[in-house]
């Protein structure tokens, strides 16, 4: 009897906590309930009924692929409290990132339009393959390929889903300090230690940045400076006679202001590979300063400013004493290249939910190229002003402004192919979130060309989300006015170049739709797209002739993605299917040097005190070759590398290997023309690496 009273008394004092665990409306089954330092498990209804005593008490419920829930519970003696708990996924270190390619700063998983984030770390593992330039960093994306588009100079371009290279819009911090096109070396002139993130938008994006958008955006993210000062140097050698020496330094200024600055030096010796007396690898001298200054008030005010100096010369063609044929003929091409950049950003926030930005930037850049007995010279300026207001109410954020970009090209050889482009435009963007399963995104702007006329440019999207699985769906509109600065123009120069009939105007459609799945650290996405674009500006190479054709380029395929992220490791496959074709009625064929068949798989073990180790595999499928007189179609090929870093303190020793079998298009077929073009090329087309097996290494230093 007095047992019966002790149990009753007990049970009196006692409280109960009734747990009711869900995600997106569906009973999380295992989720770990942890009270009072004691772990207790939902069952298959995701209910949990946990004994304690009154008063009040911490809970914590965990579930791998969700994010953790604590919360504090008051519960008086012979009571029971129901507790509901909603689990939401848990977000990988990609989505936890606020992007600014977009406009309306939201975070990347909230973004209806979709956006691929390339972080630091990821950059500074790309850094240490060519610390000199970016082109490593962006041909490991998917759906991005960077190709070769002068062997005697070593240039490319980056071309997004199989579009060429020229409708990709590079910008630095939202700015055009690369100028309106940044094809061909530009982009081997960009050094990526001073990067803290990347932004890629694929699909036409005319509604957002106008002109030169038809493939994508890509928006190259400064680092800012911390509360603790930083400084890194980087000293980088290559087995093919390539040095880099960077220094990099971030500092808080005062309470408000802070500054980071980039020096870089980078050179490489003139290469004959396979000793044909042609460089498989152009020689080299260049120098980057870029200082950079940030403020702000932390009450709504910033100011960001930047500037830019890149000096360079560079040098390919016939080796020292060789000769390209039986009679001596040698041909040395040249490229001196110097560019100023000047940007700022100002942007004062009020009424607690507006946000007034300014932008203004400046670019001017000079080219000297010999091309054999031929000098041309050529200028290109590039003005960009924006102010921009955004606001934001409840589900809805807004965004409207008005932007000019002056856009001139002036080459001293030809004048009749200088232009002077100026650009007005009105821009709006509305992004609404309907439900919490459901995000739209509508944006439009009109641009009033000087030259080709007015032109509207409308994007949507939309993001639908359930659980692990998200989908988006986007379509936009937009153009490119046609210039004389090709891909193939990059590599022959423009004295030969004749153009056909005026130049209109090219115009392009993209739609694409993706869906993702993640299941813990696994992520999916699989990716359909396509683009038209009408009156496409071709070179004709048997003619070296420019023109616009009468039927559309259609680009259409499939690009999946899958990644693997569990500390230590991480691996990501990435495989695209690209049919690009061009031409008139019955003679339309694939777009040349865009592979149909194209996959990558990276895989890397890190620890931040120790350091890491990787192995890559690249597979290219066969292109369709142009004015190739060994092949009409090139071999599919395979390269693999590998890198390893040990840390030691504040030092980082690391060593790369890049295409480790010594793949080189020399294999199959000389790079030497038996003949000289009517471009005034004595190369084939760069479809397979030339300079094979590489190998560099170096240190990293902090202080």
């Amino acid at each position: 009897m007095i047992a019966l009273l002790l149990l009753a008394s007990l049970q009196m004092s006692q409280a109960t906590l009734a747990f009711k665990v869900t995600a997106d409306d569906a009973p999380v089954e295992g989720a770990e309930i942890v009270v009072n330092g004691r772990t207790h498990k939902t069952d298959m209804n995701g209910e949990a009924r946990i004994a304690i005593a009154p008063g009040s008490v911490e809970a914590t419920v965990v579930k791998e692929g969700f994010a953790p829930v604590a919360t504090a519970i008051v519960v008086a003696a012979g009571q029971t409290q129901a507790v509901l708990i909603q689990l939401e996924p848990q977000l990988t270190i990609e989505e936890q990132v606020t992007v600014s390619a977009t406009r309306t700063d939201r975070r990347v998983e909230d973004q209806a339009m979709r956006v691929e984030v390339l972080g630091i770390e990821e950059i500074q593992e790309k850094q240490l393959m060519t610390p000199g330039d970016i082109v490593m960093m962006l041909n490991e994306m998917g759906g991005l390929r960077v190709q070769a588009t002068s062997p005697s100079l070593g240039a490319a371009s980056v071309r997004v889903q199989g579009m060429r290279g020229r409708y990709t819009r590079f910008l630095s911090d939202g700015l055009p300090l690369y100028g309106d096109e940044v094809g061909g070396l530009g982009l081997l002139q960009i050094p990526p230690t001073d990067l803290g993130q990347v932004e890629v938008i694929k699909g036409v994006a005319s509604a957002l940045y106008g002109a030169g958008a038809l493939g994508g955006v890509v928006d190259l993210i400064s680092r800012r400076p911390g509360k603790q000062p930083i400084t890194e140097a980087l000293l980088n050698r290559t087995t093919l006679g390539g040095t880099d020496a960077v220094l990099f330094a971030a500092r808080p200024l005062g309470p408000r202001w802070g500054g980071t600055a980039l020096i870089g030096g980078h050179w490489q010796d003139k290469n004959d590979v396979d000793a044909d007396g042609w460089a498989d690898l152009a020689g080299y001298s260049r120098g980057v300063l870029r200082p950079r200054m940030f403020w702000n008030d932390g009450a709504g005010r910033s100011l960001f400013m930047t500037g830019g100096l890149t000096v360079e010369r560079r040098e390919g063609g016939t080796m020292p004493g060789a000769a390209i044929d039986a009679g001596g003929t040698s041909f040395v091409e040249s490229l001196d290249t110097t560019r100023f950049d000047g940007g700022l950003i100002a942007q004062t926030s009020f009424a607690a939910r507006y946000a007034l930005t300014a932008r203004l930037s400046a670019t001017r850049q000079q080219r000297d190229h010999h091309f054999g007995g031929v000098v041309e010279h050529t200028r290109q300026d590039t003005i960009f002003a924006e102010l921009a207001l955004r606001g934001a109410a409840g589900r809805q954020t807004w965004v409207g402004g008005l932007a000019f970009e002056r856009a001139r090209l002036s080459p001293r050889a030809r004048p009749d192919l200088a232009h002077v482009y100026d650009v007005p435009g009105l821009f709006a963007q509305d992004d609404l979130d309907i439900r919490r399963w459901l995000t739209l995104s509508a944006s439009g702007r009109v641009d009033a060309h000087g030259v080709f006329g007015t032109f509207v440019s409308p994007r949507i999207s939309a993001l639908i989300r359930g659980g692990a699985w998200n989908s988006r769906l986007s379509f936009g509109q937009g153009f490119f006015a046609p210039s004389a600065l090709t891909e193939e123009t990059e590599a022959a120069g423009l004295s030969r170049v004749r153009v056909v009939g005026t130049l209109a105007a090219e115009r392009g459609r993209s739609a694409s739709f993706d869906v993702t799945r993640r299941a813990g650290p696994v992520s999916l996405t699989a990716t359909l797209f396509r683009y038209d674009v009408r009156d496409p500006v071709v070179v004709d190479r048997s003619t070296y002739s420019l023109r616009n054709l009468t039927e559309p380029t259609i680009t259409g395929g499939f690009e999946g993605i899958g990644t693997f992220r569990q500390a230590p490791f991480s691996v990501t496959a990435t495989y695209t299917y690209v049919r690009s074709r061009e031409g008139m009625g019955l003679e339309r064929a694939d777009v040349p040097l865009t592979p149909r068949h194209s996959a990558g798989l990276v895989a890397m073990w890190e620890r931040e005190n120790r350091g890491r180790a990787g192995m890559e595999f690249y597979f290219t499928g066969r292109q369709r070759l142009e004015d190739n007189p060994y092949r009409d179609e090139s071999a599919p090929y395979l390269l693999f590398g590998g890198l390893v870093e040990r840390r030691v303190g504040r030092v980082r020793l690391f060593v790369n290997v890049e295409n480790l079998a010594n793949v080189r298009q020399t294999d199959w077929d000389p790079l030497i023309r038996p003949r000289r073009s009517a471009d005034g090329r004595w190369t084939v087309d760069a479809w397979a690496p030339l300079d094979g097996r590489v190998v560099n290494g170096g240190v990293r230093l902090g202080f």
